[in-house]
């Protein structure tokens, strides 16, 4: 059986349209049309895999289901919100969401992120009681994908949702070269056009919480991008 997906939406040719096209991929689908319903479905079935949350839904916005949900599971949440909400998009992903998808979008390119995302969070056969907690140890640090913390040693650091992702993505790579453009995309999940300052914020701020020494783990390769340092 395909991984079970819940859409919450409360426009019904929403749903409809998802339903389509990810049933021709193999998955499960259920649905629910309000916040509440959508508490009350995965309350109902624990092996749901990923949520397709809307903001705008009644009883109960999307913004205060994940945050009850947050209280509780790391299940993979992606935003379905428009494309003009700009603000929807940065406090869902504050509050923990793991991507989101903006409305209109074409069915084909919202599958193929909803494929991606699955493959990031669930290995090869692992979406039953078997699962193998899921982890990425480099030197001294450790990425925990299933409850997306990092951890030094024993000591927990902070991380935002966009500094997760740059962990993630230097911590399963370590030693390869990523350039602006890949660490850009990856990190704010959007095309990247023009240079931009973000990512030498973020950077920087990365190495301050993980270490004094700003090189000893991620190392500027100039004229290139960066890398992780694997020893």
């Amino acid at each position: 059986m395909g991984y079970r997906i819940l859409i919450a939406d409360d426009e019904e040719e929403i749903r409809d349209l998802l339903r389509l096209y990810l049933e021709k991929e193999g998955y499960e689908v259920l649905e629910a049309a309000n916040g509440e319903e959508t508490l009350q479905v995965l309350q109902k079935h624990r092996d749901v895999a990923m949520l397709l949350l809307d903001i705008m839904m009644p009883k109960k916005d999307g913004f205060h289901v994940l945050k009850e949900l947050r209280e509780k599971s790391n299940l993979p949440v992606i935003i379905l919100s428009a494309k003009t909400a700009d603000n929807d998009k940065i406090l869902g992903l504050d509050l923990g969401a793991d991507d989101y998808i903006a409305k209109p979008f074409n069915p084909l390119e919202a599958v193929a992120r909803i494929n991606s995302n699955i493959r990031r969070f669930y290995s090869l056969g692992a979406n039953d009681s078997q699962t193998v907690k899921r982890m990425l140890k480099v030197k001294d640090l450790t990425l925990d994908l299933d409850g997306c913390i990092l951890r030094k040693g024993e000591e927990i650091i902070e991380l935002s949702s966009t500094e997760y992702r740059l962990m993630e993505l230097f911590m399963g790579n370590p030693g390869k070269i990523f350039t602006k453009q890949q660490i850009y995309e990856y990190g704010w999940q959007e095309a990247y056009f023009i240079a931009d300052n973000n990512i030498m914020v973020c950077i920087s701020k990365l190495r301050a919480k993980l270490s004094q020494d700003s090189n000893q783990y991620i190392r500027t390769v100039r004229g290139l991008g960066y890398r992780f340092e694997e020893e």
